[in-house]
């Protein structure tokens, strides 16, 4: 695209603005929408394809497709949610929106407010939460039912109104509210709430009508009670059972005043129970963003063992793991070398590591010990070898390259440290 500059159109939107949101959608891949167009396929004729996307949007012509439905599991193996994915030109105009909202409304957020923000993570929220849990001897958790699904477009519009006196983006996001969504079987399905989970301007709306509904209330309204929250999920904090308990009641009514709802099965009062935490309680633990707060053991200074409220891999994402791991087959994969199986497991147990071991990563352990008796399966299956002689020879590669296999670091193979001398 050449003149970055705006032009004569109704709407100020420069040419610069579509290529750096093209830049943005690239690196984040996806799939192709309901026209079929990849990425790749859409980039072959770039020039053209993002000029028809500004001239359309500068001049107020813009109008988005629908949205291809895309079914998949939820994490906890609780049915199914429905992504809606746009198509690529839609991907670059719906970025263009955003990152206009963005740069408005970041500034204004709430600082406990973790997702889809830029310089905050999942992660981040974990980490405050677990802090927190050990000041503080009560949780509420909660979770918004059907948040994505339900949202009510008119307090979306209200709020987006509220931070940019741009017309063109207020009518854009009108127009993306109302996109039909195309399910699997052809039809399409005609919406009068909610906004696509997959969307690259959902996450923003999204945002921006919780900074309300919940973040600015409860520094109002409950100042004494910090919270996490991470798009429609989150836990609140508070020291006393009374007080968690007009939290939550006060919540529920908020929820229904703003549109919304609290899930009944993910919202919930919780014990903080540990060593220094006599009082019983029915819940003494929850998940949040795949992690699971109880009671764990835990090791002072002094080498002595107490009841800690730590985050751990949940037990849900522990069988999701589980079965990615068994849909590998690797015993089953005898034609392959040992640098075949490193290129298709190593860059998927890094992200494991990286984000379920950052806290109690002891509890992995068990997941990335089976992963060792793949292997040796593999080597027994590949050699024609017994037991004995397989683990010997993972024994010896390990003391050869001991992080060959990424979970090496933390789960070596048994006998690592009197291994024989052929290698595998």
């Amino acid at each position: 695209m050449s003149g970055l500059e705006a032009s004569a159109k109704p709407f100020g939107i420069s040419k610069q603005e579509v290529w750096d949101a093209w830049v943005k959608v690239r690196g984040n891949k996806g799939s192709s929408g309901v026209d079929g167009v990849s990425i790749g396929a859409f980039e072959r004729d770039l020039k053209d394809n993002l000029y028809k996307v500004w001239n359309r949007m500068s001049s107020g012509t813009y109008f988005p497709p629908d949205v291809k439905a895309v079914p998949i599991p939820k994490g906890g193996g609780g049915g199914v949610r429905i992504l809606g994915v746009p198509t690529v030109a839609d991907r670059v105009a719906q970025t263009v929106v955003a990152v206009h909202l963005s740069q408005r409304v970041e500034p204004v957020f709430h600082p406990d407010s973790y997702g889809y923000r830029p310089g905050k993570s999942a992660l981040d929220a974990v980490a405050a939460a677990r802090q927190r849990c050990w000041k503080f001897d009560w949780v509420v958790e909660f979770d918004i039912r059907k948040f994505f699904d339900t949202v009510p477009w008119p307090k979306i519009v209200a709020v987006v109104e509220a931070h940019t006196e741009a017309r063109w983006v207020v009518l854009y996001v009108r127009r993306w509210l109302a996109a039909g969504m195309r399910l699997p079987d052809g039809s399409v399905t005609e919406r009068w709430q909610g906004t696509p989970q997959g969307s690259a301007v959902s996450p923003v709306l999204a945002n921006l009508l919780l900074h309300y509904a919940f973040d600015a209330w409860m520094a109002r309204e409950f100042p004494d009670c910090p919270f996490e929250r991470y798009a429609d999920d989150g836990v609140i904090h508070c020291r006393t059972k009374a007080r968690a308990e007009r939290v939550l009641a006060a919540l529920r009514a908020r929820m229904t005043e703003v549109g919304l709802e609290l899930h009944p099965d993910k919202t919930r009062i919780v014990y903080c129970k540990d060593n220094n935490r006599h009082g019983e309680f029915p819940r003494s633990g929850f998940t949040f963003l795949g992690f699971t707060f109880q009671p764990r053991g835990a090791r002072d200074k002094h080498g002595v063992i107490f009841a800690a409220f730590l985050p751990a891999i949940s037990k849900q994402a522990l069988k999701r793991l589980s079965r990615t791991v068994r849909s590998w087959r690797l015993h089953k994969r005898t034609r392959d070398g040992t640098a075949d199986l490193a290129r298709m497991i190593n860059p998927v147990i890094r992200g494991w590591l990286s984000y379920y071991g950052r806290f109690y990563h002891s509890a992995l352990s068990q997941l990335l010990y089976r992963v060792n008796t793949y292997l040796l399966r593999w080597i027994r299956q590949k050699y024609r070898v017994g037991w004995k002689e397989a683990a010997r020879r993972m024994a010896h590669g390990y003391q050869q390259q001991p992080a060959y296999f990424a979970h090496w670091i933390w789960a070596p193979p048994a006998g690592a440290r009197t291994g024989a001398t052929r290698a595998v």
